[in-house]
């Protein structure tokens, strides 16, 4: 049972107070970090959401560069995607700004949200595990920050290059909505740099005695067939491209198999023994 400041057991209901200030300060966290994120709008626009509609983007770059080097499908050289996006909404782009800043507030924040999180449960955790905590948030916020950009240097330019250019008929003309094209910018970012979490969730529920490291490796075959669909949904339809994809997502299931087994390999009496 998890102590208060006094010493004393945490009721329920001091439990529930700890959850409301954990999701206040959260809160507050991501305000800032969207106040800080509105002050640097344009730039966000422009040099970042904005970016991957432009064939000078640097994932389109190298991968003409490596097209023409290698005599692979040129579809990735190309000037600019072909279609313009448009605002149908007379509050279209104000809100876009608004909502846009929050999610990048929330980006910002996350390290601060992980601290929050860290506070909640530590009161739940044995000595040696409470000195974990810059440990945790490090990697934690790392591993998401490499899923971002992940997601949006990578992921997105492969699915705006496909849907992009995808036609079924010349009589349709591509005019895509504001909020269509943020809705695939942000869920590829921020859904990468939750899957990217997959170490961490290893992690725990390992600690917890749910994953061990042979279910992991005995249904490898199966994780990579998964791997392999979720690269084919995102991607375009060529084998280059989805390997690309497929390989980093192998790398984090392998290093959640490494994480696991070393979880498994400590005995639970050990961290009874510090409290």
């Amino acid at each position: 049972m998890a102590k208060n400041n006094k010493g004393g057991e945490m009721s329920f209901m001091d439990h529930l107070e700890e959850l409301r200030w954990l999701l206040i300060r959260s809160t507050i966290a991501i305000l800032i970090g969207g106040c800080i994120a509105f002050a640097f709008s344009n730039f966000i626009f422009e040099e970042i959401i904005f970016a991957p509609k432009s064939g000078e983007f640097i994932t389109y770059r190298f991968f003409c560069d490596i097209a023409n080097k290698y005599d692979f499908d040129k579809s990735f050289c190309i000037k600019e995607l072909p279609f313009e996006i448009q605002s149908r909404r007379m509050d279209g782009q104000f809100s876009t700004d608004i909502w846009t800043s929050i999610t990048a507030g929330f980006i910002l924040a996350f390290p601060v949200i992980l601290w929050q999180f860290w506070k909640f449960i530590s009161p739940a955790l044995y000595d040696n595990e409470k000195k974990n905590a810059l440990v945790f948030i490090f990697s934690t916020s790392v591993l998401f920050f490499l899923g971002v950009i992940f997601g949006h240097y990578l992921i997105t330019p492969l699915s705006l290059n496909f849907l992009g250019n995808y036609k079924i008929s010349s009589a349709v003309k591509n005019d895509i909505d504001l909020d269509s094209y943020l809705s695939l910018i942000k869920t590829n970012a921020i859904a990468c740099g939750l899957v990217f979490e997959m170490p961490i969730i290893i992690y725990f529920l390992s600690k917890l005695g749910l994953v061990t490291a042979k279910f992991l490796r005995d249904y490898r075959r199966y994780a990579y067939v998964i791997l392999l669909i979720i690269a084919a949904v995102v991607t375009p339809p060529d084998v280059v491209s989805q390997l690309i994809v497929t390989f980093p997502l192998v790398i984090l299931y392998e290093l959640s198999i490494l994480i696991s087994a070393k979880m498994n390999k400590v005995p639970r009496t050990v961290n009874e023994a510090d409290a």
